[in-house]
C-alpha cells in the first residue's frame, strides 16, 4: 500500500517481508532518510553499529545496505509516514490516526517480534498502559512488543554500551527463531 506522502515523494521507509524475526519500528522516517533513501542514515545514529554489536547482523551495515537486513530475518518500518527533521515534530493526533493503518500494514507480515524504538508511539497508541523497556504484556497487530530505546544521536540518555545491551536482550529473547541466520 502506497500512502500519499510516499506517491509524492517517492519514498517508503519499510522493509518488510512476511514471518520476519523482528520488525524495528520507529514514529516516522527521519528527514535525512526521506532525502538519502535510506533509513538510519544520518552519520549520528547509531542504529547499525547496535544491531551488529548487539548480534542481530554479522557485519556492520551501511544504511545503503539496509535491505540485507531481511537476509538476518529484520526489517524496518515505521507508525507514521510523514518524515520530518524530529520525531517530536509529529503530532499525537498524526500516530492517533496513522495507528489502525500501520496495524493493518503489520498483521499480513506476522513478524514474530515488533520492536518499537522508544515509547512515544506505543504511548499514544495505547494510552493508559504502563510502559517499561523490554518485552510487553500485549501485542500490537497479533505482535509480542518490545519497547527499544531509540538509538538517534539525538538520545543521548543511552550510551552505546546501554543501547547495545537491550538490543541484544531482545536478539536473544525466547520469542526469535534461533535457527535464523541472524549473524
Amino acid at each position: 500500500m502506497v500512502t500519499a506522502e510516499e506517491a509524492l515523494t517517492g519514498y517508503s521507509s519499510d522493509i518488510l517481508t512476511d514471518g520476519l524475526n523482528v520488525v524495528f519500528c520507529g514514529i516516522n522516517p527521519a528527514a535525512t532518510a526521506a532525502q538519502s533513501g535510506h533509513n538510519f542514515s544520518h552519520p549520528s545514529n547509531r542504529f547499525w553499529s547496535v544491531l551488529h554489536r548487539a548480534g542481530f547482523t554479522d557485519d556492520r551495515l551501511r544504511p545503503e545496505q539496509e535491505r540485507r537486513l531481511l537476509t538476518y530475518g529484520c526489517g524496518i518500518t515505521a507508525v507514521v509516514s510523514r518524515p520530518t527533521t524530529r520525531a517530536s515534530d509529529v503530532t499525537t493526533a498524526e500516530i492517533r490516526t496513522a495507528a489502525p493503518l500501520f496495524e493493518a500494514k503489520i498483521r499480513p507480515y506476522a513478524p514474530k517480534t515488533l520492536a518499537f524504538l522508544g515509547k512515544r508511539a506505543v504511548r499514544v497508541m495505547l494510552s493508559g498502559v504502563d510502559l517499561r523497556w523490554g518485552r510487553q504484556p500485549f501485542r500490537i497487530a497479533n505482535t509480542p512488543i518490545w519497547l527499544l530505546p531509540n538509538p538517534s544521536g539525538l538520545n543521548r540518555s543511552f550510551t552505546l554500551d546501554a543501547l547495545v545491551a537491550a538490543y541484544a536482550e531482545l536478539r536473544h529473547s525466547a520469542e526469535l527463531d534461533p535457527t535464523m541466520d541472524l549473524g
